[in-house]
Formats: structure tokens, sequence, C-alpha cells
């Protein structure tokens, strides 16, 4: 038995033509239209396998995923997207299961790809990243070295306007450990050497400009940065 997971009814009906006349010996499908159903549908069930629409209304993929997952770990999961930006990849690697089979496939994709990556996840067993996707990341890492997750952290805090002493208090780390943080972000999309208008004066902002790139490279969007606001419960007394 497979999940269906999208809030659009005639792609909920093309996703289950791919997995019925796929080589999967797949005999039964269920269906959910958000990620609170996804989440019931998926601890009523024994699955083989989930098929994941990244954004949905209330509670998104990402969100059902990790709820998904917490109960039965092993189970692959298919995302089917719209979104190419690295940022959403990075947000499912961070809560994905050690040894879970999983897969990120662009809604544009052919019918033919949708139904081999199908087949590698779970049947195969084969993590699968979408192309375009992949392009995007090799892009970024052939400007600079790939982002660790200290790195994508502070960039994400800077980018909701958090101070130093914020960030430092966020991560339970010194503020020199903050600063450091941040040269070794500046380091990596270039911005240690930028341009002055008299020798002395910068013509950026290295923060924002940070952002800037980071947002262009499509490291983050607007739906991780709103995410990361979320997350962050200011605290008050700082000083």
């Amino acid at each position: 038995m497979f999940l269906i997971v999208e809030d659009d009814a005639l792609h909920r009906s093309f996703l289950k033509e791919v997995l019925m006349f796929s080589e999967l010996d797949c005999t039964e499908v269920i269906e959910a239209d958000d990620g609170d159903a996804a989440i019931r549908l998926a601890h009523k069930h024994d699955l083989k396998g989930v098929v994941m629409d990244l954004q949905m209304p209330n509670t998104t993929g990402v969100q059902a995923a990790r709820a998904i997952w917490a109960e039965k770990p092993n189970l692959p999961i298919l995302f089917w997207s719209n979104y190419a930006d690295e940022a959403y990849v990075r947000g499912i690697t961070k809560i994905v299961p050690d040894a879970t089979t999983y897969g990120y496939l662009l809604k544009t994709s052919s019918k033919e790809r949708l139904r081999r990556s199908m087949q590698c996840v779970f049947l195969e067993g084969q993590n699968i990243i979408d192309r375009e996707i992949r392009g995007v990341q090799e892009r970024g890492q052939n400007r600079s070295d790939a982002l660790s997750d200290a790195e994508y952290e502070v960039l994400l805090d800077i980018a909701i306007g958090l101070t130093d002493q914020a960030i430092a208090q966020r991560r339970g780390i010194s503020i020199r450990s903050v600063q450091g943080r941040l040269q070794q972000l500046y380091a990596k999309l270039g911005l240690l050497d930028q341009p002055t208008l008299d020798g002395h004066t910068a013509v950026y902002n290295s923060r924002t400009r940070a952002i800037a790139l980071a947002l262009t490279m499509r490291l983050i969007n607007a739906r991780t940065i709103a995410s990361a606001a979320e997350d962050h419960v200011p605290t008050h007394g700082l000083g």
C-alpha cells in the first residue's frame, strides 16, 4: 500500500496513475489532501512508501514527514515539489532518519522520470535528488565550498535580523564564536575582499550582501526565512 499526499486533486490522480502502472506491484493507493491527514493515515496503515507534496496548507510536507518518520523511521518518502531551491532539500536532509531512503523530484519532471524515481526510492532503496537541484548545489559549490550547518544557521539568523548577541544566546555560543562563523560565511560567499568607495569605506554591508547573495544562489528563500523567524522566540533582557 502506498500513500499519496497532495492538495491538488488532479495531481493526486496523476500520481496514482503513475504508481498503479509502475513496476512496484502496487495494488492499493490511499490519498490525503493535507499533511494532517497524511500523519493519521501513516499511523493507521502499513505503508510501502509515500509520495509527498512539499507545500500544502496548514501542515507542510516537511512537517508531515517529520511526524511520520518519528513513528516509522524506515518508511521511504518521495517529495514532489515545485521548488528547486537548495533550502528545501537542506531542510529535508536535516530531518531524514539515518539509513532512510528518500527522494526530491520537481513537478516539471516527465512521467517517465517520475516513474523511474519511484522505482529507485521505493524498490531499489536509492536516494534521488532532481538534477536541476543538484545543478543549483553545484553552482553554489563552484563559487565556494558548501556551507556547513553552523554557517547555514548563522546565515538564517542574520536573515531574520538577529544581532551578534542575540545569535550567541540563541545558539548557546560566545559572541566571538558568532563573529567567527560570520567570517567563515563571508569567506565562502566571497565577501572578504569587497570593493571600497575611497580605499577605506566598504560599498556593501556584509550582512545585507550575504543575504542578497544567498537568495540569488537559492541557498535560502522567503519560506525558510519565515520558518527561521517562527522558530525564534525573542527573549527579553539580553543586555
